[in-house]
């Protein structure tokens, strides 16, 4: 005869709750880890965003890095000549895919003078028709000055304004630089460039290496730039005095007609570093001109179809891929991190430790 209204417990018990406790803590530990309570001395993208926020000064609302910027739009026309290497549907014959963008300065401060630093950018998105995206951050120089996420980390500490004086200390970053030999390139080239006064003359690189991968599967590394078509013109210097240059020549170009830049993919030989920006390739390499990039529009960034757009390196069409270079997961996640407290400032949210700037 059985007993009714009574069960019994089920066996292992303990065990069960000793695998639900494991789960948990585990649980508990990953979040720890990623957000860097456990390990406060581990480079996590808030340290990396909070150091970019602390060189560029505060500036609700604005992205941490590349704060100075305007929105462009137009279109890619793709030629055709890619198509053997890559199965992207972008680089068929004939294609058209629209384009934002977004030219910009480095650094965190929106307010800087055109003139500040060597080096412009230009971000991209392309929205194929099929709903993929390809997403590409450009830099005009020819390589990235460290290889490593932490090494980047380490340069901006080092060349930071000192808290003392405001300025950055020329004995921290020399110190810097005397540890990390492999910043001698672009030392050397910093030394020396000249930008022009423009965005619509200069050529931008993606500096990171990736792949394209073809339809039968094949893989080949390449680092990607796009050309002008424009010319330099004059010596580069901006008018006596004028601290926003860029912008209002960019507008004055667009007025008179379309902007034109050429899509060129280099290609690696045996032995060239795939995984280490720091180091460029010869210029002899095989290229080929994937087909022409057209502007044709401008907004201002306040407002523009770029303002929402977090443009992470990491997304990519079918036919392209990421490389292992460690310096494209660490812009994807610090990307990720100024986009979330801009955003989150920009929309008043709680949380937001200041609303967005209201100058202009």
């Amino acid at each position: 005869m059985h007993e009714t209204g009574k069960r019994r417990p089920p066996p292992n018990v303990g065990l069960r709750w000793a695998i639900i406790g494991l789960v948990v803590a585990g649980s508990a530990a990953a979040f720890g880890y990623v957000g860097g309570w456990l390990a406060p001395d581990r480079l996590s993208p808030k340290k990396l965003v909070d150091v970019l926020q602390a060189s560029g000064g505060e500036h609700p609302g604005y992205r941490r890095n590349h704060a100075k910027g305007i929105c462009v739009g137009g279109r890619f026309e793709s030629n055709g000549a890619l198509q053997g290497d890559s199965r992207a549907a972008l680089f068929a014959p004939g294609v058209s895919t629209p384009v934002i963008g977004r030219l910009a300065l480095p650094g965190g401060n929106p307010y800087a003078a055109d003139s500040s630093v060597p080096i412009r950018s230009f971000a991209l998105r392309f929205d194929l028709a099929d709903g993929e995206q390809w997403r590409t951050g450009m830099n005009a120089m020819p390589v990235f000055p460290v290889s490593t996420p932490k090494a980047f980390y380490d340069l901006q500490v080092a060349t930071g304004p000192d808290p003392k004086t405001g300025k950055p200390d020329p004995a921290k970053a020399g110190a810097f630089f005397a540890g990390h030999p492999e910043a001698g390139p672009f030392l050397g080239w910093v030394k020396t460039a000249k930008p022009p006064a423009s965005y619509a003359t200069e050529t931008y690189g993606s500096i990171n290496a990736f792949y394209l991968r073809d339809a039968a599967g094949v893989r080949r590394a390449v680092r990607w730039k796009v050309v002008p078509e424009t010319p330099a013109a004059g010596d580069g210097s901006p008018a006596a005095g004028d601290t926003d240059y860029l912008a209002a020549d960019l507008v004055k170009r667009l007025a008179a007609g379309p902007l034109r830049w050429h899509l060129v993919m280099s290609f690696a030989a045996d032995g060239d570093a795939v995984d280490d920006a720091a180091l460029a390739w010869p210029d002899s390499r095989r290229s080929v001109d994937a087909g022409t990039l057209v502007i044709d529009s401008w907004q201002a960034q306040a407002d523009g179809s770029c303002r929402d757009v977090n443009y992470d390196p990491t997304i990519l069409p079918q036919g392209i891929e990421a490389s292992g270079d460690p310096l494209l997961a660490a812009r994807s996640a610090a990307y990720a991190e100024s986009y979330l407290r801009r955003t989150r400032e920009e929309g008043h949210l709680p949380g937001a430790a200041r609303p967005k700037e209201t100058r202009p």
